[in-house]
């Protein structure tokens, strides 16, 4: 069974169908969705149909829980709420209400089960749609936030833009990278495969040129509220608040 997880679209519609396209040629069986689907991008509901005509298990990011009831304080630093909530209401006005109840009725993880290999899904920590563990983090760190769901073979997360795997007393951990926004340095979607195949496991990130250029063009052309930033995230693959 080969799976494919993919999170972070950010409403980057050009990126999702160039991982899409990437997929299709790898013989996957199933594809899950880990959040943030249409937020901070300039085709937030072409993003938002397309991952909902793949009829598959989507899980709720927080930029998702933003679109439906906005950025509050403490949730971004505070220079920024004012300008991630014209973001937001931008994006809002593209999308219809039942896009809106679709985002807001997002379960917030996935237990999965494939030939007696365990899979946690989630898109932050199974507790938090909002908490950061990052890369580097300390074993034990990644214990106590990542770890304390239902125990699992393969604990697999988003919400950082920045892809990895590790091992850690005999478990898997992955973060899938973004699709849409990479904060890497890397100018490439990513995404992570999973494959278990009796009893064992395989793993890989995967990375996937889109046309970055013509993103930026389409974030000027929508008179997105906050074109210049995300150029400049599209076109270095890293973000500054």
């Amino acid at each position: 069974m080969k799976l494919a997880f993919i999170s972070d679209i950010h409403g980057n519609a050009a990126a999702l169908d160039a991982v899409l396209e990437d997929i299709g040629g790898k013989a996957v069986d199933r594809i899950y969705v880990l959040g943030d689907l249409c937020y901070r991008g300039p085709e937030p509901k072409r993003a938002l149909d397309r991952v909902r005509s793949l009829r598959t298990e989507v899980i709720k990011g927080n930029a998702d829980e933003w679109v439906v009831r906005g950025v509050r304080p403490g949730e971004v630093p505070e220079q920024a709420i004012g300008m991630m909530n014209r973001e937001r209401d931008w994006t809002l006005a593209r999308l219809d209400a039942d896009d809106v109840a679709y985002l807001n009725g997002l379960p917030q993880s996935l237990r999965l089960q494939f030939e007696g290999v365990s899979i946690s899904a989630f898109h932050a920590t199974p507790d938090s749609l909002f908490e950061i563990v990052p890369p580097f983090a300390a074993d034990e760190q990644i214990q106590a936030k990542l770890m304390t769901a239902e125990a699992a073979d393969i604990y697999i997360y988003g919400h950082i833009h920045k892809p990895y795997i590790r091992y850690l007393d005999g478990k898997v951990v992955i973060n899938t990278g973004s699709v849409g926004l990479p904060f890497d340095g890397m100018t490439k979607a990513s995404y992570a495969i999973v494959e278990v195949e009796q009893g064992s496991i395989r793993t890989s990130l995967e990375r996937v040129a889109f046309p970055a250029e013509g993103v930026i063009r389409q974030y000027e052309e929508a008179q997105y509220p906050n074109a210049e930033m995300m150029a400049s995230v599209i076109r270095n693959a890293s973000v500054k608040l």
